[in-house]
C-alpha cells in the first residue's frame, strides 16, 4: 500500500509541477505571436481573395504549431540540451535525404514529401545548429573559447550544413545559417580578431562561391544592381514591388484594394512579397506596425538572453533571436530592393508550413529557456 502511496504522490507532484510551469509561460509572447500570425492571415485573405486559397490553412497551421510550441516549452530546458547531438545528426541526416530524394520546385531540390505536407529540412537545421552550438559552449570557459583547437569541431558543425544547404541550391538560407552560427561563436566569446580573419576569408572566398553559383543566382545579383536591365525578365519582381510599394503611400489603399496584388503583377504575393501586400493596402503605417511587431519577438528573445542564469539559456535564446531577426530583415531588405531577391519568407506571416513549424519550435525552446531560467547546469569546463 506505501508504494501505491507513494506512486499517486509523485504522479499528484508531477502534475502540480507541470501546472505550475504551464502558468510561467510568457503569455504575452505568446499573444504577440498570435498577433503577428493575424496580420498574416489578414494578408494572405486579401492575396488569396477570400480564406479558402491561403488564410484557412495559415490559421490551422499556426493552431497546431501553437500546440507544439507549448509543448516544447514545457520540457526542462536540460533535456533540450541533452538530446542536441541526436537531433544534429537527424538534421544532417534530413539534409542527405533531401540531396538524395528531394523533391525538386521552382529549380532547387529542397523538400521531402511527407503526404499532407512538404518538409523543408533547412529551416529545421538552422533551429537544430542553434541548440547543437548552445550545447557545445554552454559549459566553456572564456579561455576554452578562446582556444583555437575548441573552436574547430562546432565550425565544422556549420560548415557541414552550410555546403548541404547551398547545394541545393538555397543560396539565402545558407548565408542565414552561416550568419546565425557566427553570431553564437561571438557570444560564446570567440575574440575579434578570429572574427576578421574570417571575414577576410570570406571576401577572398566569394569569386570562387560565385562562380559555382547558378545561372538565375547570377541574374539575381545583375538584377540587384540594376532592375531596369532586364525590366520584363529577372527585374520584374523588384520593380513591380516598388511600384506597389509606392503606391500604398501613408495609410494605403485599403484592405483588399490593392492594384499590383489583385491584378497579379505583383508575383509571389502569398510568401516572398507579402510584406509589399502588406504596404499596398496599408501603407506606411501598416507596414511600420508589422515591423513593430516582428521586432517586439527579436526583442523578448534578448530579453530570454538577460534573464537566464545559465548560458545555455542565453545562447539559445540569441541564436534564435539571431535567426527570426534575419529572417525578418532579409525579406523586408529584398522586397525593398535593398539586397538581391533571394527567396526568403515573413517569419509567420508568408505562406508556408515548414518555416511557421519550424520558427514555431525554436520559440518552443526559447519558451522552456524562460520557465527554466534559473535551472542549474553544472561547473564550467577549464
Amino acid at each position: 500500500m506505501s508504494a501505491v502511496y507513494e506512486k499517486r504522490l509523485l504522479t499528484r507532484e508531477r502534475g502540480s509541477g507541470l501546472l505550475q510551469k504551464f502558468w510561467q509561460v510568457p503569455w504575452p509572447f505568446v499573444m504577440l505571436l498570435g498577433a503577428v500570425a493575424a496580420v498574416g492571415y489578414v494578408a494572405l485573405y486579401s492575396a488569396g481573395g477570400g480564406p479558402e486559397a491561403y488564410a484557412s490553412k495559415h490559421a490551422l497551421r499556426f493552431a497546431f504549431s501553437l500546440v507544439l510550441m507549448l509543448c516544447v516549452g514545457l520540457v526542462d530546458i536540460r533535456v533540450w540540451a541533452r538530446v542536441a547531438p541526436l537531433a544534429y545528426l537527424g538534421g544532417i541526416a534530413l539534409l542527405v535525404l533531401v540531396a538524395l530524394h528531394g523533391e525538386v520546385g521552382k529549380g532547387a531540390q529542397r523538400w521531402i514529401d511527407l503526404g499532407p505536407i512538404q518538409l523543408q529540412p533547412s529551416e529545421a537545421m538552422k533551429i537544430i545548429l542553434v541548440l547543437t552550438l548552445a550545447w557545445w559552449f554552454h559549459k566553456a570557459s572564456w579561455e576554452k573559447v578562446g582556444n583555437p583547437l575548441f573552436l574547430i569541431p562546432p565550425a565544422v558543425l556549420v560548415l557541414v550544413p552550410v555546403g548541404l544547404i547551398f547545394r541545393q541550391p538555397n543560396l539565402g538560407t545558407a548565408l542565414i545559417t552561416a550568419m546565425v552560427g557566427a553570431t553564437m561563436f561571438w557570444a560564446a566569446g570567440m575574440r575579434w580578431w578570429k572574427f576578421a580573419l574570417g571575414i577576410g576569408g570570406a571576401v577572398a572566398a566569394a569569386p570562387i562561391v560565385y562562380d559555382h553559383l547558378k545561372e538565375y543566382q547570377r541574374a539575381r545579383i545583375h538584377t540587384f544592381l540594376d532592375p531596369e536591365s532586364d525590366p520584363l525578365g529577372a527585374g520584374y519582381n523588384i520593380i513591380q514591388s516598388k511600384i506597389a510599394l509606392g503606391s500604398g503611400g501613408f495609410w494605403g489603399k485599403g484592405f483588399m484594394q490593392g492594384t499590383q496584388g489583385h491584378l497579379n503583377f505583383l508575383p509571389e504575393k502569398q510568401t516572398d512579397f507579402i510584406f509589399t501586400m502588406i504596404a499596398e493596402e496599408f501603407g506606411l503605417v501598416g507596414a511600420m506596425g508589422t515591423l513593430g511587431l516582428l521586432l517586439l519577438v527579436v526583442a523578448f528573445c534578448f530579453l530570454v538572453a538577460l534573464r537566464c542564469k545559465h548560458q545555455f539559456g542565453r545562447l539559445l535564446a540569441i541564436g534564435l533571436g539571431t535567426n527570426y531577426f534575419l529572417y525578418v530583415f532579409v525579406n523586408v531588405a529584398m522586397v525593398t530592393g535593398s539586397i538581391p531577391v533571394g527567396g526568403v519568407p515573413l517569419p509567420l506571416i508568408s505562406h508556408g508550413g515548414s518555416a511557421m513549424l519550424m520558427v514555431m519550435l525554436g520559440f518552443g525552446l526559447l519558451i522552456s529557456a524562460w520557465v527554466h531560467r534559473d535551472a542549474e547546469f553544472g561547473p564550467a569546463r577549464d
